[in-house]
């Protein structure tokens, strides 16, 4: 299994935040603004959102006009399981689920999907120090 963390520190590494919002105290946009203020591309996905912290969002992780390196998941574990099928139809197949956004049955599609994935870790903790 891929270590997600060390890709952190890897040049050109990109995050698409699933559940991104400009809301001050969801973890979303706190999650968001923090990768992109330590110099990450950061990519916001939201269906209910057009843009996130002036940036354009996303509907679906499909829509993407890149493939990212890591989508991080800050949403509840039930719509991240859908997610994950649009992730792995996409190609993308790193996989980060912060605190709160994991569950058994998701759990169990990880591990039956082609997926290298790390959960109940938080991003911006293992993110550490700017990139750029």
């Amino acid at each position: 299994m891929k270590d997600l963390t060390t890709l952190l520190t890897e040049p050109g590494t990109s995050l698409a935040v699933v559940g991104a919002t400009d809301h001050p105290t969801k973890y979303g946009g706190i999650i968001y603004r923090d990768l992109k203020s330590k110099g990450f591309p950061v990519l916001a996905v939201n269906p209910y959102r057009q843009s996130v912290d002036g940036d354009v969002c996303w509907a679906k992780v499909s829509d993407l006009p890149e493939k990212p390196t890591i989508v991080v998941l800050v949403v509840p574990a039930k719509r991240g399981i859908g997610v994950l099928g649009d992730c792995a139809d996409a190609g993308i197949r790193n996989i980060w689920v912060q605190p709160g956004a994991f569950s058994n049955e998701m759990h169990d599609v990880l591990e039956a999907g082609e997926f290298e994935w790390l959960a109940e870790a938080c991003v911006m903790v293992r993110a550490g120090v700017a990139v750029a």
